[in-house]
């Protein structure tokens, strides 16, 4: 196969102009090519007025070998790269390149490695070590994705939370009940995410994942997938078991020997994997009772900002708003703020919603997400500020040692106090952009009516309470009234005054990292990986989905014995 970068077209080309162009490219008549297939298909946006796609395509063609030696010198032409995948094997010589698992063989290990968490790393290092023939035991927190789902509408409409199931914890993870991205901008030579949209595309996520610019699945459609892979699991050995909260860790001479759950039972197991995601903040404190490693690490907080998505549309896509080869406008900015602090937005949701995701009581938190149709009014994204564990003191005049859950006391500060600016019944506190940037409280919404349920109350996010604290720090408050004019002049009425802020944004990332070795295990505790987003390893769907693949490697060799080098 022949690949071929950035073949550019009108939006509105005929089905047959990509056959062309590819045999212009190639300078062979059109009969050449035997076969084509889009690797991915992205928008060129630069100029709203002209915008085109771009293709990257696999042809086979007639005498491929001569033409690739005549187009030697084009950096847009060259041989399709292999992306199969290959699976951990018992020798370096000896590879599984069938991602069917058909033929892997079962492995009759004295303990079966235990995975504590089911989001997207939990789920692709509980599926490979099942491809694997090892048989992983999963413990998640949380219910099945159905249950699940229901428990978190007890919040959204209800104002009922459930600590052990919401947007936070259970089967799928927080990526569940978001906009259900599956793009990264991780490093990737070994073709990973493509091995994690293949098995996506398996379990029933619509095919066009797999060339589109910045696919995503969106939330209900994220339920029935993940629900074919836990069957997959299963099927191949595997067990998924709900509501098992890990409550302690047996660690004997610095070695994982098991893990202990809430009722009290102890499974035995000499290699844990911890894919536990960002907020599960008691099992972080167990651990680090145990002495297992971790440091705080830089995160960002915010709020959610709203605008209706024909304005970001029209803005983007300047004449060709609305057109529905485009689907809805997405951006992304960033600026540098006079105070040295930078603003970012995050995890923007076109036609999406802002949803309730807290995972404690007595908490506001904000989130996004999108359906897969993405045809909500309005368009949401975090406007964030980057802080350092240097900012996570109570008191900054006296803040003593850095502690790695200092990062988690920072959240809880923030989300208890958008608690009480809400008016303490999970409301969240909104406040429309002009009176943010005018420093005056809000009394009402105008055009742009807030989607986070159970309900957004106009607020002041410069009111404080007893002990100092307004919604964010000072320093993140200067930085966002800042970003938001400067956001502008790249989308127009970015900063419009009836555009919603709703607060607060704190669960961008983990705050703490499991430092790891060289071959995925704890620093100070051997037979321990931690791995995913929780363990400062990831940052959504697809890297947490990857990173979950390269620690069931790393398990993989230590229990079958293979080298390091025995992956594809």
């Amino acid at each position: 196969m022949v690949r071929i970068t950035d073949l550019r077209l009108p939006l509105a080309h005929p089905t047959d102009a990509l056959r062309a162009a590819i045999a212009a490219r190639l300078g062979v008549p059109e009969t050449d090519v035997v076969s084509v297939k889009v690797f991915k298909r992205s928008v060129d946006a630069r100029k709203p007025r002209a915008l085109l796609f771009v293709y990257t395509v696999d042809c086979a063609v007639q005498g491929e070998a001569a033409v690739l030696r005549r187009l030697a010198a084009d950096r847009r032409v060259g041989p399709s790269p292999d992306t199969d995948y290959r699976f951990v094997a018992r020798a370096p010589e000896d590879y599984y390149a069938s991602a069917t698992a058909s033929a892997l063989p079962s492995l009759d290990a004295p303990l079966r490695p235990v995975i504590v968490g089911f989001g997207p790393c939990g789920i692709f290092c509980a599926l490979v070590l099942a491809q694997m023939g090892l048989r992983p035991i999963v413990l998640e927190r949380g219910k099945k994705v159905r249950e699940r789902t229901q428990d978190t509408w007890g919040l959204w409409r209800r104002g009922v939370l459930d600590p052990e199931s919401n947007v936070q914890f259970g089967e799928g993870g927080a990526g569940t009940f978001s906009d259900g991205k599956l793009w990264s901008q991780i490093s990737d030579p070994r073709h990973l995410t493509r091995k994690v949209l293949t098995e996506f595309v398996k379990a029933g996520a619509p095919e066009e994942i797999l060339f589109v610019q910045k696919p995503h699945i969106g939330t209900f459609r994220l339920v029935k997938v993940v629900e074919n892979m836990r069957a997959e699991i299963d099927r191949l050995g595997g067990e998924i078991r709900f509501e098992q909260r890990v409550t302690d860790v047996r660690i004997e001479d610095g070695r994982m020997r098991g893990v202990v759950v809430a009722s009290g039972d102890e499974i035995r197991a000499d290699h844990v994997v911890l894919a536990l995601g960002h907020s599960a903040r008691d099992t972080f404190a167990v651990l680090h009772g145990r002495g297992v490693h971790m440091e705080a690490k830089p995160f960002a907080v915010g709020y959610r900002i709203e605008h209706p998505q024909s304005v970001i549309d029209r803005a983007r896509f300047g004449p060709n708003a609305g057109n529905p080869l485009l689907g809805p406008a997405d951006y992304r900015l960033v600026h540098h703020a006079s105070n040295g602090r930078a603003v970012y937005s995050f995890c923007m949701c076109p036609g999406g919603t802002v949803v309730a995701a807290t995972s404690e009581a007595g908490c506001v938190v904000t989130n996004g997400m999108s359906q897969y149709a993405r045809k909500e009014r309005n368009a949401n994204a975090g406007i964030v500020v980057g802080i350092a564990p240097e900012d996570y003191a109570a008191d900054p005049n006296a803040p003593g040692p850095v502690s790695p859950l200092d990062g988690i006391a920072l959240q809880r500060r923030y989300e208890a106090r958008a608690f009480e600016l809400g008016g303490g019944d999970y409301a969240a506190p909104g406040q429309l952009v002009g009176d943010f940037l005018a420093g005056r409280p809000s009394r009402a919404f105008g055009d742009v009516l807030p989607s986070y349920t159970p309900g957004v109350r106009p607020a002041d996010f410069d009111e404080r309470d007893a002990r100092g604290n307004a919604s964010l720090p000072d320093y993140a408050i200067a930085a966002i009234r800042e970003a938001l004019p400067a956001f502008e002049r790249q989308i127009a009425r970015f900063a419009m005054h009836d555009a919603v802020l709703t607060g607060v944004e704190t669960r961008t990332s983990s705050p703490l990292r499991m430092p790891r070795g060289l071959d995925y295990q704890s620093v100070n505790v051997r037979g321990l990986y931690p791995a995913g987003e929780g363990a400062g390893y990831a940052g959504g769907i697809m890297s947490a989905g990857v990173d979950g693949i390269e620690v069931a490697e790393a398990v993989g060799r230590g229990m079958l014995g293979a080298s390091p080098g025995a992956t594809g």
